[in-house]
Formats: C-alpha cells, structure tokens, sequence
C-alpha cells in the first residue's frame, strides 16, 4: 500500500522546496507513495496546523514550521 504525503503550505519557497524534498526522499527509498500539496488555508486548519510548511504522512502531522532535508524525510518514512 502506497504512504500518502500531504504538504501543507499556500505556496510559499519554503513549501515548495519541503515538497522537492520530501519527493527526493520517496525516489531514494524506492518507496511507493502519492505526494499531495494541501494549500487552502481551512484544509490546513484541520490538521491543526498554525505553521507552514508541515508534512503528514498517512494523516499525522510530523513536521510543522521548518523545511525537513530529504534525509530527515527518508527518516521519517522509514520509521525513525
């Protein structure tokens, strides 16, 4: 079963570049996965989210107010 990724941010340099990299990570792990950005302010609020950019991973928040590398990302993907 493919991970789903949402990217939550209204477009900002900060949101694109989490995007980029959060699909870097994807592409180095071989992992299956479909990358959603989320960029309407009332889909944000209900993650409940205050910050952008923010990264969810099947649902969960893991990741609010900071660009996470695509190290950090792979990380996180891979459990740890």
């Amino acid at each position: 079963m493919a991970i789903k990724i949402q990217i939550l941010g209204t477009g900002c340099s900060k949101c694109k570049q989490l995007l980029a990299n959060a699909e870097a990570a994807v592409k180095a792990l071989g992992i299956e996965a479909t990358i959603e950005k989320v960029e309407k302010i009332q889909d944000i609020m209900k993650f409940g989210v205050m910050t952008t950019p923010a990264l969810v991973v099947d649902g969960t928040v893991k990741s609010a107010g900071r660009v996470l590398s695509a190290v950090e990302i792979g990380k996180t993907l891979a459990g740890g």
